[in-house]
């Protein structure tokens, strides 16, 4: 199982990568080997503020739905399309093509509250 080292990461299960005052979240390897087949994926619209641990989304399996949790709070600039059309990239390429929303940050300070990569990596036991 792969865990980027340039990410930070949740207890819930998604990944941050951060650029300057911007940053682009989706979810972990882990996270879609869990849930099995994605056939949806539903994001908030650009323009909108989510709050640090607040729901900015859902990813729908064949068996399951899940909530998608802020990892910090911020300005959703941008969601990924590509996912309307093909929600399975979520388990083909979960730290490239399926990245889900970017946002501008509104509080940097919140980054410090995340994961590294091998405190995640304890976490799931991988």
């Amino acid at each position: 199982m792969h865990f980027p080292e340039n990410l930070k990461y949740t207890k819930e299960h998604e990944w941050i990568l951060i650029e300057g005052d911007q940053a682009t979240v989706g979810i972990t390897e882990f996270a879609q080997s869990e849930l099995g087949d994605i056939i949806y994926v539903e994001l908030p619209q650009p323009g909108k503020e989510v709050k640090k641990d607040d729901v900015f989304g859902t990813v729908e399996a064949v068996k399951t739905v899940s909530d998608l949790f802020m990892p910090v709070s911020g300005k959703v600039l941008e969601t990924n399309k590509q996912l309307d059309q093909t929600p399975e990239l979520v388990n083909e390429d979960p730290y490239g093509q399926a990245w889900m929303i970017k946002i501008e940050l509104s509080d940097p300070s919140q980054l410090n509250d995340l994961l590294t990569q091998e405190e995640y990596r304890n976490i799931v036991g991988y």
